[in-house]
């Protein structure tokens, strides 16, 4: 049964109030009558949802530049905050500098440049920066990149010097230790390879 005739079934079988209009004009003229109105009555409960989905969709898309706008506003701000924790020691080495040219003294330029590296590795600290521990330790692919694999007395796969050094933060590896690795023992003079 289509859509149409289950309508005009359903408006068939409803109970028409009985008025002079509905017995002057004919069974028929009063199902068109009723359809009709029930037609009207769906289509502006059609073009109310479609007004509503439209608002919801204005909402939806303000919504998303909105978020995008202050995303970008906190990217903003954190970038400040991460500049100005590093300013005092551009300013630190400005200084510095300003003093040795006017100095020409490499010892108190030394002293300075010493200074204001401590006080870069606190920032850093605070930060929650630490660097990670290699030689000596089991080679981990997660915190260690072997450029060098060398023949030791060591055990295999430890880590033996550090070529460039790595860091954490929260747990997390943000620059791997760059090491060379033991081979293990060399047995009878052959390589591991």
């Amino acid at each position: 049964m289509t859509p149409e005739n289950d309508r005009a079934a359903r408006a068939m079988d409803e109970e028409i109030p009985v008025t002079e209009a509905n017995v002057e004009a004919g069974p028929t003229e009063v199902a068109e009558t009723d359809s009709a109105a029930l037609l009207a009555e769906k289509e502006a409960e059609l073009a109310s949802m479609i007004d509503r989905l439209k608002r919801l969709q204005a909402e939806f898309e303000n919504y998303r530049k909105r978020s995008a706008r202050e995303v970008a506003a906190l990217r903003e701000r954190v970038a400040d905050n991460e500049i100005c924790s590093f300013l005092p020691l551009f300013d630190g080495l400005e200084r510095a500098f300003a003093v040795y040219e006017k100095t020409k003294d490499a010892e108190a330029l030394a002293a300075g440049v010493e200074k204001i590296f401590g006080q870069f590795r606190q920032i850093l600290e605070q930060k929650g920066l630490t660097r990670i521990c290699t030689v000596g330790e089991r080679f981990d692919p997660a915190l260690h990149e072997a450029l060098a694999c060398v023949p030791s007395d060591r055990e295999k796969d430890t880590v033996i010097e550090e070529l460039s050094p790595g860091y954490l933060r929260a747990g997390r590896t943000l620059l791997p230790s760059k090491v060379a690795v033991s081979q293990g023992p060399n047995a009878g003079g052959k390589e591991d390879s």
